[in-house]
């Protein structure tokens, strides 16, 4: 397992981390916190998702999660060898189990989350030698953008509530 975290991105990471800005975005419009993720496979997106738990009623309903069943329903197979997922946040634990389940061999991420992490700021799963799968892991990349969808839908969620 290798990680590069807070490294300078190539223009192919970022184009893809702007394709998962363009999810989160999305998320934000339907009420949702916004984060976005594809899933890449020798360099096409074939897996898009955005987080829905609030509308679907399922605390599963996590961008990476959606964008690995639509990676894994576009290649007809739950193991997606040879794919990437970018997404604009720090996977939680939920999320890297799943992507280790699916065998994913890099995940790009873009703002660190503090507070559910799972690949380096409250638990590095990417690290754990115990576990049976490992990918190779990049932070930081658009992480100012990427932070920046987060803090707006907060703040605007923060003022409306101030208002009621």
């Amino acid at each position: 397992m290798s990680s590069q975290l807070d490294v300078p991105a190539n223009e192919a990471d970022q184009g893809f981390m702007r394709a998962a800005l363009d999810l989160a975005r999305q998320a934000a419009q339907a009420g949702e916190v916004p984060v976005g993720a594809v899933v890449v496979k020798d360099g096409q997106i074939i897996g898009r998702g955005f987080n829905a738990p609030i509308s679907r009623h399922d605390p599963t309903a996590h961008a990476e999660i959606a964008a690995l069943r639509d990676a894994a329903q576009h290649l007809g197979n739950y193991r997606l060898v040879d794919c990437e997922l970018f997404v604009t946040l720090e996977p939680c634990v939920m999320c890297v189990g799943a992507m280790f389940h699916a065998r994913i061999g890099r995940v790009v991420f873009g703002a660190r989350d503090p507070k559910t992490g799972a690949a380096g700021s409250v638990f590095n799963l990417f690290a754990e030698t115990r576990l049976n799968h490992h990918a190779t892991i990049r932070g930081g990349v658009l992480a100012e953008a990427c932070g920046k969808v987060l803090s707006d839908f907060f703040a605007e969620r923060r003022a409306q509530q101030k208002a009621q």
